[in-house]
């Protein structure tokens, strides 16, 4: 099986302007809810999953699709609420704004008046609602009552079809044989593909080789090294 064929096994997703997203079994779920935009039943949705998994593609694919804002976890201080009611919005890592008395009113303002503008809310964080240590009673019972769906770490399926696409972005061959070695052996994210593929790349060019099982070998040990030494 060849590079290209590890990435066609997975419907593709162009995301306007974006790299394309894959569609797997780990992330069908939430892209059936994004799909579902403006039909949901409520006025806000959480997506939720461990790092790495994709969250902040899929704001990225459904930012495109409802022309939402996005807002971090960062710069609270500088939100203007009222100036974000008039269109969807979207919270990417809301976990940041849980435990401080300041950010969670300042959540819970902006929940107020989307749901009173009639603007969709979309948060991401890596535990559900209920796992965060909410403070403000009424917070927490509006972010529990949200439609909320999990995505999974990347299979072993996906994590080939993007370790294969990103070679083929940067117009590099490689072996489906080397992909399968390195999917087994790399840490499961989206961030460790691209990491991956950079030292790849840079190492291959610095050698003036190709990228072989043996040199994917070597990287790999070297970013375990690195990765042991800033624990």
């Amino acid at each position: 099986m060849s590079a290209t064929q590890l990435a066609l096994d997975l419907k593709v997703r162009a995301a306007l302007g974006r790299d394309d997203f894959l569609v797997a079994p780990c992330n069908a779920a939430a892209v059936a809810w994004l799909d579902r935009w403006p039909a949901w039943p409520r006025p806000g949705l959480v997506v939720f999953g461990p790092p790495g998994c994709g969250k902040s593609h899929l704001v990225e694919v459904w930012q495109a699709r409802s022309g939402a804002r996005r807002l971090g976890g960062d710069r609270v201080d500088e939100i203007d609420p009222p100036a974000l009611a008039d269109r969807p919005l979207a919270i990417d890592g809301a976990e940041a704004w849980i435990g401080q008395p300041g950010p969670e009113e300042l959540l819970l303002h902006l929940y107020n008046l989307l749901r009173e503008s009639g603007q969709a809310l979309l948060l991401t964080a890596n535990q559900a609602p209920a796992r965060w240590s909410t403070r403000l009673a009424d917070l927490a019972s509006r972010l529990n009552a949200l439609d909320q769906v999990g995505v999974g770490a990347p299979d072993d399926v996906l994590l080939g079809a993007v370790l294969a696409k990103q070679f083929r972005d940067r117009q590099l061959a490689v072996d489906a044989r080397v992909v399968r070695y390195l999917v087994v052996r790399m840490d499961r994210s989206f961030a460790a593909v691209r990491r991956l593929v950079q030292a790849l790349d840079k190492t291959a060019l610095a050698e003036g080789g190709a990228i072989t099982r043996a040199l994917a070998g070597r990287v790999l040990a070297e970013q375990a090294t690195k990765q042991g030494e800033t624990i």
